[in-house]
C-alpha cells in the first residue's frame, strides 16, 4: 500500500443505479442534497483520506468511500437518497461507539482517515432548522495514532520521512505518542534500507516531484514508483517537495522548538536530516490541526554509534519474532522481557535492536545490573514499584494532544505519586542508572498530588457528562453542584408529596431523553388526577402528566446540570493543560524509569538464569566458557542444554579468527552459531549473559546467514538469496565484525558448492581476518586449518552405536570426516529400503571421489598469505 486513497468501484458491481453515482466527482454536485454538498467540501480538503462523517449515532460513508470501507471491513454496502435529480448513492456506517475500533482495523490495512464529527448539540440546530454543524476533529494514519486502542503497548509507533539526493539521504522519525524525535543523515542508501528495516514504521513520508528522486527512478518510472531502496513493506505517502525544501523545513524546526540555530539540536550541517524532519513536522501540523503534538526537542544521531545489524541478521538470530512462524513467543526478547511497564517494554526492544559500542556506556548498564543482583531487596522493592507505574511516556503525549481523558490524568497522577516511593529506595544507590531517580522534580510531586485531589476516584470516560472532579477543590463548581442538588431534592420530595396530596398510592415521577420529567399515574386512578394536571402521553397501561411549576424546575435543572458539565469539563482542561506544561519534565523522568524497569527486568532474568557478567574490552577476542543459548535454554526443563565455549580473536594467537564447524544434521550446529551471535549481542547492550564467564571485544557489526528459502517475489531461487547474503557480508565485514556462517553453497552442484565455501572461508580468514564460525556439511573444509594458521577445527560429536548415532550437542576441537545425512534421514521416517540404497549408493561415490586427493594435491600447494594483525 503506497499510497492513501479510496478504492474505485468493482467492474462486477457496475450498472446498479446507485453504484453510477459511486464517484462524486461525475455527478453535478449543485444538485446533491445539502448534507451530501457538505459531505463533498470536506472530501475534497481530505482527498487521500477516507471519510467518516457523523450522522446521528452512525458515522457514515459514502460515494466511493463507501465501497472500500464496505470492502475492507467486510460490512453491508446500503445507499441512500442523494436528491431528488441524483438518486441513490452507496452509504457504509459504523456505529458511533465502535469507530476506535473500526478504525483501527482501516489504519492497520494502509488508510488515512478523517473523522468529521458533530461539533454543537442536534437539538440546537433542530431548533434553529438547520444543518449539525461538523468539522474534522481528527485525521488517522498509520503513523500518527495516540488512542491506546490502536497501539501496541511495548512497541513504538514510528513515523518516518525520508529525503534522496543521489546517493546520500536524510531520515527523521517520531512516535507521537511517547514524543521521541530523532534524525540523521548517511550517504549509503543501502543503510536507509537496514535502518528502515531496524525501525519498522507504520508511515514513511516521501517528497513527490523532488527533482533528486528522478535520479533513483528506474527508465519508465514516474514520482510515483519509489526507489528500491525503499522496502516494499511499509505504508508510504507521497507528499508534495515544497515541505522538504531546506528553507522551509529549517524554518518549521526553528518555530517549532523556539531555537535561533540548529546547532545545539545537532543538525545544522546535516541538510538532508534537516529536511525529513521539517517535511514530518509539517506533515504532523497538517494532521493533527485540533491536537498540536507536544514533541520532545529534535535529537540527532550516527548509525556508526551503535552495533549494526542488518536486516537479516536480526531475523536469523530471532531478536523481535521467530524465522519460522513470526511470533513473539519464542524469540530472544520473549526470553529476556522481564519489565513491568509498557515504556520499560518498548525500551527493551530498542536497546536490543541498537546495542552500543561505547565501553562506557556498556559499563554504566552492567554496573546497575549488579547492583541490583548482589542487593536483592533493592531490586525486590523497585520492581513491586514498577509495576505500579502506567505509561507516563504515552499518557504525557495524550494530555499534550488534548486527547486525554480524567482516567488518563488518574493514571497519571498514581504513576507521579509513586516516583518519591522510588527515590526512597534507591537513595543509597552507587549505579548511574539509579542516581538518575534519586531526586523527583518537587512540580511534578506537586502536580500529581493535585491531579489527584482534583478528579474523583474512577472518573467517567465521556468527559461532557460531568463527574470528573471532587466537591470541596472548586468553589464555583460547589455552589453550582448546591443549586442543582437543590432542585433534585425538591424533584426526589415530589413524588411523596403528589402522592399524599391525591391519595394515589402508585404515582410515580420519572424522567426520560424525550420529555424531561414526568409524573406518572395508573389508568384506573385516572378520575383521581388534579385539574392543574396536563396530561402528556398516554400508554396502554398508564398516563404521563406534567406541571408547570414541575417543568420550570426541569429547566432549571438542566440548566444549571449543562453549566456545571461545562465548568468541569474547563477545570479539568486547565489540569490536562498544566501537565501539558511539564511534558518534558515528566518525560524525562519515564526515560529514567523506563531504563531502570529494563535493568531491574535483565538482573531478575540473570539471577533465575545463572547469568554472568561479561568483561568488555577493546580487542577482538571473544573467549565464552560453558555459554548457552539463552532462548533454547529457557524452552527445555532445567539442566537439559548443553552448555559449549567459544574462543575466538585471541591477539595471542591462542584462538583462531576462523572456525570450521562440522557434524550432522540436527546436532546443534546452527544453535551454536546463534548462540555466539546472542551472547556477544547481549552483552553489548550491556546485560548480562548466559555463560559461566566471557571475555568479549566489541563487534562493529554482527552478520548471520542461516538458512535461505526462495525469494519469489523478485524471481531468485535459494541459491541466489544464499549468494547475495554472502556477497553482503564479504564487501561490508571487517576485522571487528562477528560472522556467523551457517552452510554456504549447499544450493548448487557439490563441486560448485565446495569451492564458493572453500573460497568464501579463505577469503574471510586471509583478506577480513573477521571473527567467524563456519558452519558446514563439507568435511573437506578441515583441510583449511592444516594450510592457514588462523583457522581451527571443530565439531559437534555424536555416538555412533551400530544402528543409530546419539547426538552429544557438545563442540570439541576436531573436525568431523562425515556428515551423517543419511542417518538423519532415518531419523526423519525415509523408508528403510531408501536408506538402505542411499548407503549403497554413497559407497561407489566415496570410492570414486577425487575431491579430498584434489584438495590435498591441488588446493594446499598455493596457500593464501595471512595479513599482519
Amino acid at each position: 500500500m503506497n499510497n492513501f486513497s479510496s478504492a474505485s468501484t468493482s467492474t462486477e458491481l457496475d450498472g446498479k443505479p446507485m453504484l453510477r453515482n459511486a464517484d462524486y466527482r461525475k455527478l453535478d454536485i449543485t444538485k446533491l442534497s445539502p448534507m451530501y454538498q457538505h459531505f463533498v467540501q470536506v472530501k475534497e480538503q481530505y482527498p487521500n483520506t477516507i471519510l467518516l462523517y457523523r450522522c446521528g449515532d452512525f458515522f457514515e460513508t459514502f460515494f466511493l468511500d463507501a465501497l472500500t470501507v464496505s470492502r475492507e471491513l467486510e460490512l453491508v454496502l446500503t445507499s441512500k437518497e442523494g436528491g431528488k435529480e441524483i438518486g441513490r448513492v452507496p452509504m457504509t456506517g459504523v456505529p458511533h461507539h465502535a469507530l476506535e475500533r473500526y478504525c483501527a482495523m482501516l489504519v492497520e490495512k494502509g488508510y488515512a482517515i478523517a473523522i468529521c464529527d458533530q461539533v454543537e448539540d442536534a437539538e440546537i440546530a433542530a431548533a434553529q432548522h438547520r444543518q449539525v454543524r461538523r468539522e474534522v476533529t481528527r485525521v488517522l494514519t498509520p503513523g500518527t495514532l495516540l488512542d491506546d486502542g490502536m497501539l501496541q503497548a511495548r512497541r513504538n509507533n514510528f513515523l518516518a520521512a525520508v529525503v534522496i539526493a543521489g546517493n546520500h539521504w536524510g531520515l527523521a522519525y517520531a512516535d507521537i505518542s511517547t514524543g521521541e524525535f530523532l534524525t540523521t543523515q548517511e550517504s549509503n542508501l543501502e543503510q536507509l534500507t537496514q535502518e528502515l528495516m531496524r525501525l519498522q514504521p507504520s508511515e514513511v513520508l516521501v517528497p513527490t516531484n523532488a527533482p533528486d528522486l528522478g535520479s533513483l527512478l528506474r527508465p519508465g518510472e514516474t514520482s510515483e514508483h519509489l526507489p528500491a531502496c525503499l522496502p516494499p513493506a511499509f505504508c508510504y505517502a507521497l507528499r508534495s517537495h515544497t515541505a522538504f525544501t531546506q528553507s522551509e523545513a529549517r524554518q518549521r524546526i526553528i518555530q517549532k522548538f523556539r531555537v535561533r540555530s540548529l546547532e545545539g539540536l545537532g543538525c545544522e550541517h546535516l541538510p538532508l536530516a534537516v529536511r525529513a524532519a521539517g517535511g514530518l513536522l509539517q506533515y504532523l501540523e497538517e494532521t493533527q490541526k485540533e491536537n498540536p503534538i507536544a514533541l520532545q526537542a529534535l535529537r540527532t544521531y550516527t548509525i556508526s554509534d551503535y552495533l549494526i545489524l542488518d536486516h537479516q541478521s536480526r531475523r536469523n538470530l530471532e531478536i523481535t519474532q521467530t524465522v519460522r512462524d513470526g511470533t513473539f513467543h519464542g524469540s530472544l526478547l520473549w526470553a529476556l522481557d522481564c519489565t513491568n511497564t509498557a515504556m520499560g517494554g518498548r525500551a527493551l526492544r530498542r536497546w536490543f535492536l541498537q546495542p552500543l559500542i561505547d565501553i562506557k556506556g556498556i559499563h554504566a548498564r552492567q554496573d546497575t545490573i549488579e547492583e541490583l543482583i548482589e542487593d536483592s531487596s533493592l531490586r525486590q522493592d523497585l520492581r513491586s514499584c514498577l509495576r505500579q507505574i502506567y505509561d507516563l511516556e504515552r499518557l504525557t503525549g495524550r494530555a499534550g494532544s488534548g486527547s486525554a481523558n480524567a482516567r488518563d490524568l488518574v493514571a497519571l497522577a498514581d504513576s507521579l505519586a509513586r516516583l518519591p516511593e522510588i527515590a526512597r529506595i534507591v537513595e543509597t544507590a552507587r549505579s548511574p542508572y539509579l542516581r538518575a531517580l534519586q531526586k523527583v522534580p518537587a512540580v511534578l510531586e506537586e502536580l500529581g498530588r493535585k491531579l489527584r485531589n482534583y478528579l474523583v476516584e474512577s472518573p467517567p470516560i465521556l468527559l461532557s457528562e460531568g463527574g470528573l472532579i471532587r466537591p470541596g477543590v472548586h468553589s464555583q463548581l460547589d455552589e453550582r453542584r448546591t443549586t442543582v442538588e437543590a432542585d433534585q431534592q425538591w424533584i426526589a420530595n415530589l413524588e411523596v408529596e403528589e402522592r399524599f396530596k391525591t391519595e394515589i398510592p402508585t404515582l410515580k415521577v420519572g424522567y426520560n431523553k424525550t420529555f424531561g420529567y414526568y409524573i406518572s399515574i395508573s389508568r384506573s386512578k385516572a378520575d383521581q388526577v388534579p385539574q392543574h394536571y396536563i396530561r402528556k402521553q398516554t400508554l396502554t397501561n398508564e398516563e404521563r402528566y406534567i406541571t408547570l411549576e414541575l417543568k420550570e424546575r426541569e429547566s432549571r435543572i438542566l440548566s444549571a446540570r449543562d453549566d456545571l458539565n461545562r465548568l468541569e469539563y474547563e477545570v479539568f482542561t486547565q489540569l490536562r493543560s498544566e501537565v501539558a506544561e511539564h511534558a518534558e519534565l515528566i518525560r524525562n523522568i519515564s526515560r529514567a524509569v523506563a531504563a531502570v524497569d529494563v535493568l531491574c527486568g535483565l538482573a531478575e532474568v540473570a539471577v533465575h538464569q545463572g547469568y554472568c557478567r561479561p568483561e568488555m574490552v577493546e580487542g577482538r577476542e571473544i573467549n565464552i566458557i560453558d555459554g548457552r543459548h539463552p532462548v533454547v535454554e529457557k524452552s527445555l526443563p532445567a539442566g537439559f542444554f548443553v552448555p559449549n565455549s567459544t574462543f575466538l580473536g585471541s591477539s595471542d594467537d591462542q584462538s583462531p579468527d576462523l572456525i570450521i564447524l562440522t557434524g550432522p544434521n540436527a546436532s546443534g550446529k546452527s544453535c551454536y552459531l546463534r548462540q555466539v551471535g546472542l551472547i556477544q549481542l547481549m552483552a553489548q547492550v550491556g546485560s548480562f549473559v548466559p555463560a559461566s564467564s566471557a571475555r568479549l571485544g566489541i563487534c562493529d557489526r554482527i552478520f548471520t546467514r542461516v538458512g535461505a528459502v526462495d525469494d519469489l517475489a523478485t524471481g531468485q531461487s535459494t541459491f541466489m538469496v544464499e549468494m547475495n547474503e554472502t556477497a553482503n557480508i564479504l564487501n561490508h565485514a571487517t576485522r571487528r565484525s562477528l560472522v556467523l556462517l551457517d552452510e554456504i553453497g549447499r544450493g548448487t552442484a557439490t563441486f560448485d558448492g565446495l569451492s564458493i565455501a572453500w573460497a568464501v572461508a579463505e577469503y574471510l580468514a586471509t583478506e577480513i581476518q573477521a571473527r567467524t564460525i563456519f558452519a558446514t556439511h563439507y568435511h573437506e573444509l578441515n583441510e583449511l586449518a592444516s594450510i592457514l594458521t588462523n583457522v581451527a577445527n571443530y565439531q559437534v560429536t555424536v555416538k555412533e552405536l551400530p544402528d543409530q548415532i546419539i547426538f552429544l550437542h557438545q563442540v570439541q576441537p576436531g573436525g568431523a570426516d562425515k556428515s551423517y545425512g543419511i542417518e538423519a534421514g532415518r531419523l526423519a521416517g525415509l523408508p528403510a529400503v531408501v536408506i538402505q540404497r542411499a548407503k549403497q549408493v554413497m559407497g561407489q561415490i566415496e570410492k570414486h571421489s577425487k575431491i579430498a586427493v584434489g584438495l590435498r594435491e591441488g588446493i594446499a600447494v598455493e596457500r593464501p598469505t595471512i595479513k599482519a594483525n
